[in-house]
């Protein structure tokens, strides 16, 4: 059985005097929570402090994206060994913002699930579609060739250890949501590309999230769908009730 993950993807919200305020508030909300695993990724600078905040509880701590060398002269970066001192986990890699706003491609997002791999952190890689390669149905052209260019190039060793999030492009930040049955779609195309390159036991064990407009009243529909191993929430997630009610859905 697959464990589902809940992560949430505060972008850039909080302070973090807010992040510690936050986690205080969700912790005894989620206590219960074993039948998931919960993570939150605030901004950088946020990370101490809710480190700190989650120290004791099931709440695992991510960064929302990182750099692919350790260290050098790249102004404004963070490496996978900086995260890991800081305490974190987990990781964001390849999110639809990056691709959009910063000129995030396949390669980059290759190399930085490496170099999260190398540092033990669990790369949560995000794939998805934009609404006019969706309205032309090259949902799975995308899909395929981000698998490519991306993931079947990991070992299986490595593959083994990443999570991967399908987030429609269109549905994030926009109000609108794939439906259980797109959202199923799109997993079962993603679980059979990982069948024909690394075999039956890693499709069978990769957990793939859904992100795109979470929200406590669709996740349980969501949930529902066979090949949905849990989501990255945006918004729903900078609020500790309705993040709670995602994670006990």
């Amino acid at each position: 059985m697959r464990k589902p993950v809940i992560a949430g993807n505060w972008k850039m919200y909080k302070t973090p005097a807010e992040a510690a305020a936050f986690l205080r508030d969700l912790a005894p909300r989620v206590a219960a929570a074993s039948h998931a695993e919960i993570v939150v990724c605030p901004p950088f600078v946020d990370i101490p402090a809710a480190v700190d905040a989650a120290r004791g509880t099931n709440i695992g701590i991510g960064a929302q994206d990182l750099f692919w060398l350790k260290e050098g002269a790249y102004t404004g970066e963070v490496s996978a060994p900086m995260l890991v001192a800081a305490g974190c986990r987990w990781v964001i890699v390849g999110h639809s913002e990056r691709r959009q706003y910063f000129g995030e491609t396949d390669e980059s997002v290759f190399k930085k699930t490496t170099a999260a791999l190398d540092e033990a952190l669990t790369p949560i890689v995000c794939v998805g579609e934009r609404l006019e390669e969706r309205e032309g149905g090259m949902t799975e052209n995308v899909l395929a060739t981000q698998f490519a260019t991306g993931l079947s190039r990991l070992s299986p060793e490595q593959f083994a250890r990443i999570v991967i999030a399908y987030e429609p492009v269109w549905a994030i930040g926009t109000g609108r949501t794939a439906t259980p049955e797109i959202a199923a779609e799109a997993h079962h195309f993603l679980r059979e590309l990982i069948r024909a390159h690394f075999g039956d036991a890693a499709s069978e064990a990769c957990r793939i999230l859904y992100g795109g407009s979470v929200k406590a009243d669709n996740i349980k529909g969501l949930m529902a769908q066979p090949d949905l191993d849990g989501a990255l929430v945006g918004g729903a997630s900078l609020d500790p009730v309705s993040f709670a009610a995602i994670v006990n859905f």
